[in-house]
Protein backbone atom coordinates (compact mmCIF):
# COMPACT_ATOMS: atom_id res chain seq x y z
CA UNK A 1 0.00 0.00 0.00
CA UNK A 2 0.98 3.43 -0.68
CA UNK A 3 1.82 5.67 2.12
CA UNK A 4 -0.75 7.91 1.24
CA UNK A 5 -3.92 5.67 0.30
CA UNK A 6 -5.22 6.55 3.86
CA UNK A 7 -4.16 9.81 5.37
CA UNK A 8 -4.18 10.70 8.96
CA UNK A 9 -4.13 14.07 10.23
CA UNK A 10 -4.83 15.49 13.97
CA UNK A 11 -5.88 18.77 14.85
CA UNK A 12 -7.98 20.73 17.85
CA UNK A 13 -8.20 17.06 19.17
CA UNK A 14 -9.32 15.84 16.07
CA UNK A 15 -7.75 12.75 14.35
CA UNK A 16 -9.00 12.96 10.21
CA UNK A 17 -8.73 9.67 8.70
CA UNK A 18 -8.96 10.10 4.59
CA UNK A 19 -9.07 7.46 2.58
CA UNK A 20 -7.11 8.61 -0.99
CA UNK A 21 -7.62 6.74 -4.04
CA UNK A 22 -9.77 8.65 -5.82
CA UNK A 23 -8.73 6.65 -8.92
CA UNK A 24 -10.70 3.75 -8.25
CA UNK A 25 -13.72 5.52 -6.30
CA UNK A 26 -11.69 4.50 -2.74
CA UNK A 27 -12.15 0.92 -3.19
CA UNK A 28 -10.87 -0.66 0.09
CA UNK A 29 -7.80 -3.19 0.10
CA UNK A 30 -6.52 -5.06 2.97
CA UNK A 31 -3.55 -3.46 3.45
CA UNK A 32 -5.98 -0.15 3.67
CA UNK A 33 -8.05 -1.77 6.06
CA UNK A 34 -5.19 -3.02 8.55
CA UNK A 35 -4.07 0.47 8.71
CA UNK A 36 -7.70 2.07 9.22
CA UNK A 37 -8.03 -0.98 12.13
CA UNK A 38 -4.42 0.24 13.64
CA UNK A 39 -5.38 4.34 13.14
CA UNK A 40 -8.98 4.38 14.88
CA UNK A 41 -7.39 2.16 17.60
CA UNK A 42 -4.54 4.40 18.19
CA UNK A 43 -7.19 7.24 18.08
CA UNK A 44 -9.13 5.28 20.85
CA UNK A 45 -6.30 5.20 22.87
CA UNK A 46 -4.74 8.43 22.80
CA UNK A 47 -6.17 10.70 25.22
CA UNK A 48 -5.27 13.77 22.93
CA UNK A 49 -7.44 12.82 20.35
CA UNK A 50 -11.00 13.81 21.52
CA UNK A 51 -13.40 12.95 18.31
CA UNK A 52 -12.25 11.15 14.75
CA UNK A 53 -13.44 12.07 11.77
CA UNK A 54 -13.44 9.61 8.33
CA UNK A 55 -13.99 10.63 5.11
CA UNK A 56 -12.54 10.37 0.95
CA UNK A 57 -11.25 12.22 -1.76
CA UNK A 58 -12.71 12.65 -5.16
CA UNK A 59 -16.35 11.68 -6.35
CA UNK A 60 -16.32 7.98 -4.40
CA UNK A 61 -17.11 7.83 -0.15
CA UNK A 62 -15.52 3.90 -0.72
CA UNK A 63 -17.25 1.58 -3.33
CA UNK A 64 -16.78 -1.40 -1.45
CA UNK A 65 -13.60 -4.03 -1.62
CA UNK A 66 -10.57 -3.95 -4.06
CA UNK A 67 -11.74 -6.80 -5.73
CA UNK A 68 -9.79 -5.67 -9.51
CA UNK A 69 -6.29 -6.98 -7.86
CA UNK A 70 -4.15 -6.67 -5.04
CA UNK A 71 -5.17 -7.69 -1.60
CA UNK A 72 -9.02 -7.57 -1.47
CA UNK A 73 -10.59 -5.71 1.86
CA UNK A 74 -12.63 -9.18 2.75
CA UNK A 75 -9.20 -10.91 3.10
CA UNK A 76 -9.49 -13.13 0.36
CA UNK A 77 -5.71 -12.23 -0.82
CA UNK A 78 -2.59 -13.34 0.91
CA UNK A 79 -1.29 -10.47 2.89
CA UNK A 80 1.39 -9.76 0.57
CA UNK A 81 -1.50 -9.36 -2.34
CA UNK A 82 0.63 -11.31 -5.01
CA UNK A 83 -1.61 -14.17 -5.09
CA UNK A 84 -5.13 -14.82 -4.24
CA UNK A 85 -5.28 -17.51 -1.62
CA UNK A 86 -7.23 -20.75 -1.79
CA UNK A 87 -11.20 -20.00 -0.84
CA UNK A 88 -12.28 -22.68 1.12
CA UNK A 89 -16.12 -23.44 1.67
CA UNK A 90 -17.48 -22.59 4.96
CA UNK A 91 -14.19 -20.42 6.08
CA UNK A 92 -15.93 -18.15 8.45
CA UNK A 93 -12.59 -17.25 10.00
CA UNK A 94 -11.33 -15.52 6.83
CA UNK A 95 -14.79 -13.31 7.13
CA UNK A 96 -13.80 -12.30 10.62
CA UNK A 97 -10.70 -11.23 9.85
CA UNK A 98 -11.95 -9.34 6.97
CA UNK A 99 -14.79 -6.16 6.88
CA UNK A 100 -16.14 -7.41 9.82
CA UNK A 101 -12.90 -6.24 12.18
CA UNK A 102 -12.67 -2.65 10.11
CA UNK A 103 -16.46 -2.01 11.09
CA UNK A 104 -15.55 -3.43 14.57
CA UNK A 105 -13.10 -0.74 14.84
CA UNK A 106 -15.74 2.10 13.94
CA UNK A 107 -17.78 0.58 16.53
CA UNK A 108 -15.36 0.33 19.24
CA UNK A 109 -13.59 3.25 19.19
CA UNK A 110 -14.11 4.71 22.41
CA UNK A 111 -13.89 8.52 20.64
CA UNK A 112 -16.88 9.51 18.55
CA UNK A 113 -16.15 8.77 14.50
CA UNK A 114 -17.97 11.30 12.43
CA UNK A 115 -18.09 9.88 9.04
CA UNK A 116 -18.31 12.94 6.00
CA UNK A 117 -19.72 11.05 3.27
CA UNK A 118 -17.99 12.61 0.03
CA UNK A 119 -19.54 10.82 -2.30
CA UNK A 120 -21.14 6.96 -3.32
CA UNK A 121 -20.78 4.71 -0.76
CA UNK A 122 -21.59 0.78 -2.03
CA UNK A 123 -20.68 -2.56 -0.82
CA UNK A 124 -18.56 -2.57 2.34
CA UNK A 125 -17.90 1.35 2.02
CA UNK A 126 -22.01 1.80 2.80
CA UNK A 127 -21.65 -0.11 6.77
CA UNK A 128 -18.28 1.39 7.24
CA UNK A 129 -20.22 5.03 6.83
CA UNK A 130 -23.43 3.36 9.02
CA UNK A 131 -21.14 1.95 11.63
CA UNK A 132 -19.66 5.83 12.72
CA UNK A 133 -21.53 7.37 15.81
CA UNK A 134 -22.70 10.40 13.33
CA UNK A 135 -23.48 10.22 9.59
CA UNK A 136 -23.11 13.97 7.32
CA UNK A 137 -24.05 13.47 3.77
CA UNK A 138 -23.04 15.77 0.91
CA UNK A 139 -26.54 16.39 -1.15
CA UNK A 140 -25.50 14.08 -4.28
CA UNK A 141 -24.47 10.97 -2.28
CA UNK A 142 -26.10 7.59 -3.27
CA UNK A 143 -25.61 4.79 -0.64
CA UNK A 144 -26.12 1.35 -2.79
CA UNK A 145 -26.34 -2.06 -1.03
CA UNK A 146 -24.54 -4.01 -4.17
CA UNK A 147 -24.06 -7.09 -2.61
CA UNK A 148 -27.04 -8.94 -4.74
CA UNK A 149 -26.44 -7.46 -7.89
CA UNK A 150 -23.13 -9.10 -7.62
CA UNK A 151 -24.92 -12.74 -6.35
CA UNK A 152 -23.50 -11.97 -2.76
CA UNK A 153 -24.16 -12.26 1.05
CA UNK A 154 -23.24 -8.68 2.61
CA UNK A 155 -20.43 -8.44 4.28
CA UNK A 156 -18.84 -5.98 7.50
CA UNK A 157 -22.09 -6.37 9.61
CA UNK A 158 -24.78 -4.87 7.56
CA UNK A 159 -27.79 -7.14 7.93
CA UNK A 160 -26.88 -6.02 11.77
CA UNK A 161 -26.37 -2.42 11.45
CA UNK A 162 -28.99 -2.09 8.98
CA UNK A 163 -31.45 -3.83 10.67
CA UNK A 164 -31.27 -2.07 14.03
CA UNK A 165 -30.93 1.33 12.07
CA UNK A 166 -34.45 0.62 9.84
CA UNK A 167 -35.79 -2.26 10.93
CA UNK A 168 -36.07 -5.85 8.99
CA UNK A 169 -38.21 -5.08 6.03
CA UNK A 170 -36.78 -1.58 4.94
CA UNK A 171 -33.10 -3.68 5.27
CA UNK A 172 -34.47 -6.42 3.11
CA UNK A 173 -35.50 -4.00 0.37
CA UNK A 174 -31.97 -2.44 0.12
CA UNK A 175 -30.54 -5.55 0.21
CA UNK A 176 -32.42 -7.71 -1.85
CA UNK A 177 -32.97 -5.01 -4.94
CA UNK A 178 -29.51 -3.12 -4.33
CA UNK A 179 -30.90 0.30 -5.39
CA UNK A 180 -29.30 3.19 -5.14
CA UNK A 181 -30.13 5.30 -2.35
CA UNK A 182 -30.40 9.13 -2.61
CA UNK A 183 -28.47 11.16 0.61
CA UNK A 184 -32.44 12.86 1.26
CA UNK A 185 -33.66 9.18 1.28
CA UNK A 186 -31.05 8.06 3.80
CA UNK A 187 -31.79 10.55 5.95
CA UNK A 188 -35.60 10.18 5.98
CA UNK A 189 -35.01 6.59 7.31
CA UNK A 190 -32.48 8.04 10.08
CA UNK A 191 -29.28 6.36 8.28
CA UNK A 192 -27.32 10.05 8.27
CA UNK A 193 -28.23 12.54 10.60
CA UNK A 194 -27.52 15.52 8.07
CA UNK A 195 -26.97 16.31 4.37
CA UNK A 196 -25.55 19.33 3.44
CA UNK A 197 -24.23 20.60 0.09
CA UNK A 198 -21.09 19.25 -0.87
CA UNK A 199 -19.45 22.29 -0.88
CA UNK A 200 -20.45 22.47 2.67
CA UNK A 201 -19.40 18.80 4.12
CA UNK A 202 -16.03 19.58 5.29
CA UNK A 203 -17.04 22.45 7.30
CA UNK A 204 -19.50 20.65 8.47
CA UNK A 205 -17.79 17.93 9.83
CA UNK A 206 -15.12 19.85 11.37
CA UNK A 207 -17.62 21.92 13.34
CA UNK A 208 -19.42 18.72 14.95
CA UNK A 209 -16.09 17.25 15.35
CA UNK A 210 -14.43 19.83 17.07
CA UNK A 211 -17.94 20.51 18.96
CA UNK A 212 -17.10 16.96 20.01
CA UNK A 213 -13.99 17.43 21.21
CA UNK A 214 -14.48 19.73 23.51
CA UNK A 215 -16.78 17.66 25.22
CA UNK A 216 -16.62 15.36 28.21
CA UNK A 217 -14.88 12.48 26.25
CA UNK A 218 -15.21 9.79 28.90
CA UNK A 219 -18.74 10.09 28.72
CA UNK A 220 -19.12 10.30 25.25
CA UNK A 221 -17.30 6.73 25.32
CA UNK A 222 -19.48 4.98 28.19
CA UNK A 223 -22.51 6.97 26.03
CA UNK A 224 -21.46 4.89 23.15
CA UNK A 225 -21.09 1.57 24.43
CA UNK A 226 -24.45 1.81 26.10
CA UNK A 227 -26.04 3.14 23.14
CA UNK A 228 -24.68 0.21 21.19
CA UNK A 229 -25.74 -2.49 23.42
CA UNK A 230 -29.27 -1.46 23.76
CA UNK A 231 -30.80 -2.99 21.24
CA UNK A 232 -29.23 -6.34 21.80
CA UNK A 233 -29.89 -6.66 25.52
CA UNK A 234 -32.57 -6.83 27.82
CA UNK A 235 -34.04 -4.03 29.98
CA UNK A 236 -32.64 -5.63 33.17
CA UNK A 237 -28.64 -5.94 31.46
CA UNK A 238 -29.46 -2.17 30.00
CA UNK A 239 -30.65 -0.70 32.96
CA UNK A 240 -27.45 -2.83 35.00
CA UNK A 241 -25.02 -1.48 32.48
CA UNK A 242 -26.40 1.98 32.63
CA UNK A 243 -26.08 2.15 36.16
CA UNK A 244 -22.13 1.14 36.15
CA UNK A 245 -21.55 3.54 33.18
CA UNK A 246 -22.55 6.36 36.32
CA UNK A 247 -20.96 5.33 38.68
CA UNK A 248 -17.70 4.70 36.86
CA UNK A 249 -18.25 8.07 34.87
CA UNK A 250 -18.67 10.02 38.43
CA UNK A 251 -14.88 9.11 39.53
CA UNK A 252 -13.68 11.44 36.16
CA UNK A 253 -12.41 14.81 36.18
CA UNK A 254 -14.97 15.90 33.68
CA UNK A 255 -17.93 14.85 35.75
CA UNK A 256 -16.42 16.94 38.90
CA UNK A 257 -16.12 20.35 36.04
CA UNK A 258 -19.27 19.38 34.35
CA UNK A 259 -21.32 19.91 38.54
CA UNK A 260 -19.05 22.11 39.88
CA UNK A 261 -19.38 24.55 36.57
CA UNK A 262 -23.32 24.03 37.14
CA UNK A 263 -23.08 25.48 40.75
CA UNK A 264 -21.04 28.14 39.43
CA UNK A 265 -23.21 29.23 36.71
CA UNK A 266 -21.01 29.15 34.05
CA UNK A 267 -19.59 27.01 30.96
CA UNK A 268 -17.65 23.77 31.84
CA UNK A 269 -14.24 23.37 30.24
CA UNK A 270 -13.94 19.25 29.85
CA UNK A 271 -10.41 18.49 29.43
CA UNK A 272 -11.32 14.18 28.46
CA UNK A 273 -10.22 12.82 31.34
Amino acid sequence: MADDEVVQRTENGVTWLTLNRPQVRNAVTADMRERLIALLAAASADPEVRAVVLTAVGDGFCTGADLRGGSSAGGAHSAAGAQPAERVAGDVARVVRGAQRLVAAVMDCEKPVVAAVNGTAAGIGVHLALACDLVIAAERVRFIEVFARRGLVPDGGGAYLLTRLIGPQKAKELMFFGDDLAAEDALRLGLVNRVVPAEDLEKTAREWAERLAVGPTRSYALTKWLVNRALESDREACFAAEAMAQEVNMTTADAAEGLRSFVERRPPRFQGR
